[in-house]
């Protein structure tokens, strides 16, 4: 207390000049903790690779025709399918299995399907790669059966792997007494890992001096960002600060490859994961007339409007009635049916739609109508006909 009081008014100045500077060193510390956190944020970007493809690195489509072995009696009625029987007699025969002329097998443990894969890029001899099995025939189940060697071929016609395992169905089932019970689908199976690549598809993405990158969408916009965020980054094999992406036109960018060619994969490494702040997209609003489903993007906005909403509905009740003759009339009872039709238009009140810059806005706008998702359609389309909604109307 007496060093507080030591100058005559110390005790009156000190608390005064520690609430000024503290008040500053807290405002600055407030100031200095809202920077970081700004700059800590996470920025509105998304990596190349979201946004584009390398042209010519994608996945090859195979498909081939077998036959899956070892059902439980689930297997395709021969009489129906008769190719799946002419596919076993085929198999047989090429094992050195020779049927009388004339004779049928009836079949009921195996079953006709088509496989499909996907061969990857630069996938190589020996790779596994999944595949899937779906039942060409009628047959009820593909459960616990096992696909037998299938080769599986390209476009080309040409065998680019060979497929066989035991497939994994999802679904189950059961039935007795002419009930059935059945959980997912039985029709259709994977078998991971159950081909092998036996053919390279030869790739020349990498051997020459420039690739050509596509975006998923065309957007000017975004490819001109795409092209400057690789220009002004530091990427291996290239100068800093050098031009090395140009734009083509709203969905390609052709990129120049480093000369060396060790440093190409780290160079296409480095660029896939650059970031990209992305431009607002077009104001669209998604309507599916068969689901009464309506989607729209942040950039929608809404005009002021009004809007006047109003539910005609229309009631059909038949009521029976019952006419009983007189007594000893030697008449019969009738039945009739008494129907009350009832039509009831309920006024729709004028609704002001104020200006809605951002989504929630223009929700809570539109929410405000009391609209079912049906009647929102036909609101929506007469907004934009009026002028008032600021998107372009897609009806899918």
């Amino acid at each position: 207390m007496r060093r507080n009081t030591a100058d005559g008014g110390g005790a009156a100045r000190w608390p005064r000049t520690w609430g000024q500077s503290g008040s500053v060193r807290w405002l600055s510390l407030l100031f200095v903790s809202s920077m970081l956190l700004a700059l800590m944020q996470p920025a509105a970007a998304e990596r190349i690779k979201e946004l584009a493809s390398v042209q010519g690195v994608r996945a090859n489509q195979l498909v081939g025709y077998g036959l899956v072995v070892g059902l439980d009696g689930s297997g395709d009625q021969t009489t129906q399918t008769p190719f799946t029987v002419q596919s076993l007699q085929s198999m047989l025969s090429e094992l050195g299995v020779q049927l009388p002329p004339g004779i049928t097998p009836q079949l009921r443990n195996a079953a006709a399907v088509m496989v499909t894969a996907q061969l990857p890029a630069y996938a190589r001899p020996g790779q596994a790669i999944d595949i899937t099995v779906s039942s060409l025939g009628n047959a009820k189940s593909l459960r616990g059966g096992t696909l037998l060697l299938t080769p599986l071929r390209g476009a080309d016609g040409e065998v680019y792997a060979m497929a066989q395992g035991n497939l994994v169905v999802g679904g189950a089932g059961a039935s007795a007494a002419g009930s059935r019970v059945q959980i997912n689908h039985l029709s259709a199976g994977r078998i991971p890992g159950g081909a092998t690549v036996e053919r390279i598809v030869p790739n020349r993405t990498l051997a020459g001096e420039t690739i050509q990158i596509e975006l998923n969408q065309s957007d000017f916009a975004t490819v001109q960002r795409v092209s400057e965020a690789i220009n002004v980054s530091a990427l291996p094999g290239m100068p800093a600060g050098s031009m090395v992406a140009q734009p083509l036109d709203a969905r390609v960018i052709e990129v120049r490859l480093p000369a060396d060619p060790a440093q190409r994969v780290p160079f296409l490494a480095t660029l896939e994961n650059l970031d990209v702040r992305l431009a607002a997209p077009l104001a669209r609003v998604i309507v599916n007339a068969r689901t009464g489903s309506v989607v729209m993007n942040q950039s929608v906005t809404l005009a002021p409007s009004a809007v006047a909403h109003g539910n005609l509905s229309v009631t059909v009740q038949s009521m029976p009635m019952v006419s009983q003759p007189a007594p000893f009339s030697q008449g019969s009872t009738v039945v009739a049916e008494r129907a009350d039709i009832e039509v009831r238009a309920e006024g729709g009140a004028m609704m002001m739609l104020d200006a809605g810059a951002q989504l929630p806005e223009v929700v809570k706008a539109l929410n405000s109508l009391g609209a079912t998702p049906q009647d929102l359609i036909a609101i929506l389309q007469a907004l934009k006909a009026a002028g008032s909604l600021k998107a372009e109307l897609e009806i899918i």
